[in-house]
């Protein structure tokens, strides 16, 4: 994947690009951009388009962005300096709450919506793991069923700097610290939702439990919904040659 850099009305978004057809614009999760599976097997297909939202890894937040209501209208912005006419947009996590909320406020410029485990509804059970309070290795492995893959994530990150993991923290807990990871309001407007979308959960998820799905299945009218077995809330790096095929087939009949 290559790396660019996009001006967003005075703000540099950092992205990464791979592959030609329709474009797929990929909000990433909690932890922040980084090429996984998910984007790999989408790139065979379709444009992707996945930015380094402000907050995360290294992209300072901007003063104004105080919420997730900032984020969506500031994604909207994204897609208008994009200049194309429609995208498939895709959020995971975080990502999917920001990309929801792009939904609700206006589907003009999509073509279809995929959200993998987001965040943005309070779930009927306890909540999940406080991912404010984990260490890096105990947030790493909270977000995987596969200790196994949580092992080679680690490993991953062994030379990342401490300032990276407290970035994507701040930038979280600006945007989604009360109450943790969801709005008391979502679900009222999740009806909005006029377009054809996408749907996954792990049934392992830790960090937002597999039930959550209940309420966007039930306000978002002809949703398509994937559960996923022995997968966690790391859907990108754990299933994501399975998923991005399943979107795929899913975007190419949304066109």
């Amino acid at each position: 994947m290559r790396e660019t850099v996009l001006d967003v009305r005075g703000t540099n978004v950092r992205m990464f690009e791979a592959g030609t057809g329709p474009t797929v614009l990929v909000l990433h999760g909690i932890d922040g951009l980084a090429v996984d599976p998910l984007l790999s097997d989408l790139s065979k297909s379709f444009r992707v388009v996945a930015p380094e939202f402000p907050g995360f890894t290294r992209s300072p937040i901007p003063d104004w962005m105080m919420s997730v209501n900032d984020a969506a209208f500031f994604t909207l912005d994204l897609i208008a300096a994009l200049g194309l006419p429609q995208v498939h947009l895709v959020g995971h996590s975080i990502g999917g709450w920001i990309a929801a909320e792009v939904a609700i406020r206006s589907t003009h410029a999509l073509a279809s919506l995929s959200l993998l485990a987001p965040a943005g509804v309070m779930p009927r059970e306890a909540p999940g793991q406080d991912v404010f309070l984990l260490s890096g290795e105990e947030g790493v492995r909270a977000l995987f069923h596969d200790q196994a893959l949580a092992d080679q994530e680690i490993a991953a990150r062994a030379g990342d700097e401490l300032d990276i993991m407290l970035q994507n923290r701040a930038g979280l807990a600006r945007l989604a610290w009360t109450p943790r990871m969801a709005s008391v309001v979502l679900p009222h407007w999740l009806h909005r939702i006029d377009i054809p979308t996408f749907i996954a959960w792990g049934r392992e998820d830790r960090i937002l439990p597999f039930s959550t799905h209940e309420v966007f299945l039930k306000e978002i009218a002809g949703a398509e919904f994937l559960a996923l077995s022995a997968c966690g809330h790391a859907i990108p790096q754990e299933r994501g040659a399975e998923v991005a095929r399943r979107m795929g087939a899913f975007m190419n009949g949304a066109n």
